[in-house]
This record gives C-alpha cells, structure tokens and sequence, in this order.
C-alpha cells in the first residue's frame, strides 16, 4: 500500500481549508483516510498551519511520501529538516545531541522570519488605515469648505435680494408719498 501525506480539501466554496491527512494514495481525496495529522488554513495571511510534528515525523520516517503541497507545509515547519538531521545521526556523521541544538537554532532563525513577516504585515495594516483616514479627513475638509462657499454665496444673494427689496420698497414708499404731497 503506497501511503500518501496529502491534503484533504474542506471549507465553502472559494475559501478552502485543508485537513493533513495520511491517506492510501488509491482512495480519492477527500475520501477514507489512516490519520489526520493537522490542518491548513491558506486564507490567513501568514497561513496557518496547525501540524502534529511527532507525528508526521513518524509517518515520514515510515516511508510515507509527501504530496508537492504537502511537502511544502513540512519543510515549512521544519519536519523534513528534522528527518535529515536524523539521517545524519542514523549514518553516524553528528549525535543527536547536535542535531538538537542544529533543529533548534533553525526553529528559532524560523520563528524570528515569522513574526517579523506578522509585524511587517499588522504595521503595514495599520499604515493603510491611518493614510485611508487621512484621506477621508482632506475630503471630509474639501466637502465643508464646498458647503460654506455654497452657503455664504447663498447668504450673499440672500442679502442682496432683501436689500433690492428694501430699495424698491423705499422707492415704492417715497412715489407713493410724492402724489399725496402734490
């Protein structure tokens, strides 16, 4: 029996999220599996990756053959560099005591990446936002200053219109006391 680590798709359409599963590469694939050894969220970004480490390890250390995906996900978190290290040991080239202290020193420069990778993704969020607010706050300006040009040019008009109507009406009062006085 060929034995596979491969994805199994779940989630709705357009947002997928994946199972790690180690499944006989004859079954289809979503269908029947030996184990489910974590999940894959690529909608996040980073991606999340929540991964049983002893145990894809142990099935790699079996035999079972990763997908290209797959693959990707394990070297990502370090279980395929970890297999290596193990070889090395098997073949007598370090002990296991290096090869521990080589994983983790990998496992820390690692972490160090991800969490600037988040850093740099939350100040990037954070920048977009505050040049998005600024933005709204300058139309916000170039708006009211547009509605108080409109209305002082009302009240402007407003203002000549009751003095034209003041005039005329003096004018109206001035020839109607002119013929009473003849």
């Amino acid at each position: 029996m060929a034995v596979k680590i491969r994805l199994a798709r779940h989630g709705k359409k357009g947002y997928a999220f994946y199972h790690i599963v180690v499944a006989d590469s004859r079954e289809p694939r979503d269908g029947k599996f030996i184990e489910k050894i974590g999940t894959y969220n690529p909608n996040t970004n980073p991606a999340t990756i929540d991964l049983n480490f002893n145990e894809a390890l142990a099935w790699l250390l079996k035999g079972a053959q990763p997908t290209d995906t797959c693959r990707a996900i394990l070297s990502y978190k370090g279980v395929l560099y970890k297999k290596h290290l193990l070889g090395g040991v098997a073949k007598g080239a370090f002990d296991e005591a290096a090869a521990e202290a080589k994983f983790n020193t990998w496992m820390e420069e690692k972490q160090g990446k991800i969490n600037a990778k988040t850093l740099k993704i939350k100040t990037d969020n954070n920048a977009a936002k505050k040049a998005a607010l600024a933005a709204e706050h300058e139309v916000n300006a170039a708006r009211a200053k547009a509605i108080a040009e409109k209305k002082a040019a009302a009240e402007a008009e407003a203002a000549a219109k009751a003095a034209e109507e003041a005039a005329a009406e003096s004018a109206e009062e001035a020839a109607e006391e002119a013929p009473a006085e003849a």
